[in-house]
């Protein structure tokens, strides 16, 4: 089978799923919220959230298109899930006061259909086409590569209609021998199911964080409740989450084991004791409740952050000083007295060590700094002063650039950059030269609109297959900054795709290298790629590499990041927003790179504008 055409392997890239921005990690030491959480009177048998309703929308639109129904019919479910997800409002209280209506994509039929769904968890269209549709062709949709038109080919020459027979015909080669199909589409389809089943049970960091805020909000409100906090991977900033691990202290813990129990998010309790109990959300999420007493949380906090690797080590330094550290506490080794500890400080300061912050504990070098208190003074939230790729209405964002500006003004920042789709992506309205020019004639009036603020004007240009960028050298010395990318035309091998972006970002013009590996996470790994050799390049033609703080993506991996960094690369915090609340997705892309280890001076947009301006400006001459 031939490769795919470049339309079709960018078409891909196109935003399908936005998130909401998350916080950051919580503080580990809390006072409760004196609020109680909001219940509703007459709970549905599963309280459907926007993500749900979208992803019915997007159930039925599969399954009309399986089914051969009308287009337009199917793209608008389509289009009614994307509406839905790009919500900031509660889409209970917008449907109560009519408001949903005016929400584009969404008419009366659709506003019955999500009122149905928030009362009943189902509506008759939905439950209809499930009743016409084999059970395991939905799970079978869930496989990346594999779209309806596909499937149901599958299904009508194969029978084939659950996730084990497509895996089954996939291994015997009979889907190989099918028309238009042939190996390499049968191999694609049975990597898609390995990624299936490795990442069916995790969950974006995104997810969780909202999931885990939820839960934490519940446990700090019951009276009693001195300090709790989310711990395990997901204090760590790991970008996908296997399950939750929420702990508090508490002289009685039997009140905050009954709420936690009893919270409406609950779908299974899983066990309920006097200090753990565990419950399955509506979600799908496994969440852990621990309550311990006050004296006990410094080693207890330590321990249900981990990482495991972390831990090992950590117990070991105590025990070489004749301590036994585990998570009730520090006992002296030979009398079992306890060292009496009130936070996790305390406990690293007792075995001789800087604090380590809990994004670092991946045994990965932090130990060794902190005993020869060498840690990095990693970088903050509040240090990014602005973001560079960022997407308008002039290729497939959802907001003017004036919104843009405004929305990245109200978080603080003192400037943005705006880098829309180059002209080859014609799949989301790319830029031709001479809308290039209009762009810029745009942000040129806005900049004296909203001085001090700067909107900076740069370009995503893609990265053909060749190396080379999207426009000429005369378009491309237009821009503030270029944000190198690749959107299509993946499946070459590690040499191909290691010389193509090699060459794009040695490429005078280039001033940033985006979302470097092409992975979506916990859907399409990255493509081949010899990073070391990226990283060779960056330096020595002085390009930033980009992290991409799109929840879905977080590229460049942190592991990479403090690689990259030990080899001299300089790197850029993005948050690749398509619409105005995603510019706070930033927050995400620091948490990856405090777990890469990096400092304000590692990231460009930790300066102010006018120094910024005066980079930039440099890196044209």
């Amino acid at each position: 089978m031939k490769p795919p055409k470049k339309a079709k392997d960018a078409k891909a890239e196109t935003r399908r799923t936005p998130r909401k921005a998350a916080a950051g990690a919580a503080p580990a030491d809390t006072a409760p919220v004196p609020a109680q959480p909001e219940t509703p009177a007459t709970a549905p048998p599963r309280a459907f959230t926007k993500r749900d309703i979208a992803r019915a929308f997007d159930e039925v639109a599969m399954m009309l298109e399986i089914l051969g129904d009308n287009p337009f019919r199917i793209r608008a479910f389509f289009n009614a899930a994307r509406a839905i997800e790009d919500l900031s409002d509660d889409v209970g209280q917008l449907l109560q006061s009519g408001q949903l209506l005016e929400v584009r994509g969404i008419g009366k039929s659709m506003m019955e259909k999500i009122k149905s769904l928030l009362e009943t968890g189902t509506f008759d269209e939905y439950e209809a086409l499930k009743a016409k549709i084999p059970p395991g062709m939905l799970e079978m949709l869930r496989i990346s590569g594999l779209g309806p038109k596909k499937a149901k080919i599958i299904h009508d020459k194969l029978g084939v209609s659950s996730l084990e027979k497509l895996e089954e015909a996939a291994r015997n080669g009979w889907i190989a021998e099918l028309p238009g199909f042939g190996e390499k589409t049968q191999a694609n389809i049975l990597a898609g199911i390995a990624r299936y089943r490795k990442y069916s049970q995790r969950f974006l960091y995104s997810k969780a964080w909202d999931e885990a805020s939820a839960v934490l909000k519940v446990v700090r409100a019951v009276p009693g409740v001195t300090r709790s906090f989310i711990g395990g991977s997901l204090r760590r900033c790991r970008e996908t989450i296997g399950d939750l691990d929420i702990l508090a202290t508490a002289k009685d813990a039997a009140p905050v084991m009954d709420a936690f129990t009893g919270m409406g998010k609950v779908a299974t309790v899983v066990g309920k004791g006097p200090t753990k109990s565990s419950v399955i959300l509506n979600s799908g999420i496994h969440v852990d409740l621990r309550v311990v007493p006050d004296d006990g949380f410094a080693a207890a906090a330590h321990y249900f952050t981990g990482s495991k690797e972390h831990n090992t080590e950590v117990r070991a330094i105590a025990k070489k000083r004749g301590y036994k550290l585990n998570e009730y506490g520090l006992f002296k080794t030979d009398t079992d007295e306890v060292i009496p500890l009130t936070t996790e400080e305390s406990l690293f300061e007792f075995l001789g060590m800087d604090f380590i912050p809990p994004e670092m504990r991946e045994n990965m070098g932090e130990i060794e700094a902190a005993m020869s208190h060498t840690l990095p003074k990693l970088i903050e939230q509040d240090d990014i002063r602005g973001v560079f790729h960022c997407h308008s209405k002039y290729s497939d964002g959802r907001a003017t650039i004036e919104e843009m500006a405004l929305a990245a003004r109200d978080l603080g920042f003192e400037f943005l950059g705006m880098a829309d789709h180059s002209q080859s992506a014609g799949y989301v309205n790319g830029l031709k030269p001479d809308r290039v020019k209009r762009q810029r004639e745009e942000i040129e009036a806005l900049n004296e609109q909203l001085t001090p603020f700067v909107v900076f004007a740069g370009i995503e240009s893609d990265i053909l297959l060749s190396g080379a960028l999207d426009y000429s050298d005369d378009v491309l010395a237009s821009f503030d900054y270029v944000v190198a990318s690749v959107h299509g035309q993946f499946t070459g091998t590690e040499k191909q795709m290691t010389e193509r972006i090699v060459t794009a970002v040695s490429n005078p013009h280039t001033t940033m290298l985006g979302h470097p590996t092409g992975r979506i996470l916990l859907t399409r790994d990255g493509y081949p790629l010899d990073l070391r050799a990226v990283f060779e390049a960056c330096v020595a033609h002085d390009t930033y590499i980009e992290i991409n703080a799109w929840p879905n993506r977080l590229d460049l991996d942190w592991r990479h990041v403090k690689t990259a960094k030990e080899m001299g690369v300089k790197f850029v915090i993005n948050p690749d927003a398509h619409t105005t609340k995603e510019v706070a997705f930033y927050r995400y892309g620091v948490n990856i790179a405090r777990k890469g280890w990096l400092t304000k001076d590692d990231v460009l947009n930790t300066r102010g504008a006018a120094a910024v301006q005066k980079i930039l400006s440099g890196r044209r001459r």
